[in-house]
């Protein structure tokens, strides 16, 4: 339960009144370099790899959003305080404490019990909540809008007219070649979890990496722009080779700016792109 876990120490930062204190910053870095640590890709034999990186990430979640950081806070407060009574019964106070005193303290004790318990699982309801709507709120950000009716019939943003790729599917991907490198089978994995991958076409130079991933529709190739980050330590650039008539155009950057980003590919990418589409339309035409 993630109400039972110290999110603090999952990101190696002290916890308590002293992690209450630490700013959004510290917080920043200590989740870099725990990522850069616990990345699957760098424990391969790791069976929990994975699971201890997703554990990484709610945690991270949890403690950069307001709301459920401070309500995280306050269930450690709860808990702290009531380890902090139940020392104080041991040893010699226990020993020094009247006969009378004994008495109200067994008798108030239910009631203190029960409030305490009361109030720590009341803390713990609202924190699930928190975290559930922050796990919504990213799946809200990958569920892909849905097509407007007039392109359905219209057919339009298909490459070479009738038949062929559609261009709004192609995303143009780019990266340095700096740290761990791309393949055709990490890309696909990558993007699969947008929707299912047609194609993944590599090409690169000494200092750039880049690619076309054909989506086998346009709401995959919606939903993963923006998206896909791939490594933290060498992350992806990720555009639309066309982007798709939405209703909601928010999703995709202004024209300007891919016209801007577009150049960071490199000479040459636009002849590659055509040769690339070419070789697609060639492969969907005999497919019919």
């Amino acid at each position: 339960m993630d109400a039972q876990i110290d999110h603090y120490a999952v990101l190696g930062l002290p916890s308590g009144e002293e992690g209450a204190k630490l700013t959004e910053k510290e917080i920043n870095k200590a989740y870099r370099w725990k990522a850069l640590e616990l990345h699957p890709d760098k424990r391969p034999d790791d069976p929990n790899a994975a699971a201890n990186f997703q554990q990484l990430r709610t945690s991270y979640d949890i403690l950069r959003d307001d709301k459920a950081r401070k309500l995280f806070d306050e269930l450690l407060r709860v808990k702290r305080e009531r380890e902090l009574r139940h020392s104080q019964r041991d040893g010699k106070r226990r020993k020094m404490v009247s006969d009378l005193e004994r008495r109200e303290r067994d008798a108030n004790a239910p009631d203190l019990a029960a409030k305490e318990r009361e109030e720590e699982a009341r803390i713990a309801r609202q924190l699930k909540e928190e975290i559930a709507r922050i796990r919504a709120m990213h799946g809200m950000k990958a569920a892909p809008p849905p097509p407007p009716e007039a392109e359905k019939e219209s057919g339009r943003g298909r490459a070479g007219g009738g038949g062929g790729v559609d261009q709004e599917k192609v995303l143009k991907v780019s990266w340095e070649k700096v740290g761990e490198d791309y393949s055709a089978d990490k890309l696909r994995e990558l993007f699969s979890e947008f929707g299912e991958v047609e194609d993944v076409v590599i090409k690169g130079s000494k200092k750039k990496g880049s690619a076309l991933v054909v989506m086998a529709n346009k709401e995959g190739s919606v939903a993963a722009t923006g998206s896909v980050i791939g490594h933290l330590a060498n992350p992806l650039l990720v555009l639309p080779l066309k982007p798709a008539t939405i209703a909601d155009s928010s999703s995709f950057p202004k024209s300007a700016e891919t016209a801007k980003l577009s150049n960071l590919v490199g000479a040459g990418y636009q002849a590659f792109e055509d040769s690339v589409l070419k070789k697609l339309q060639k492969a969907a035409e005999k497919q019919k």
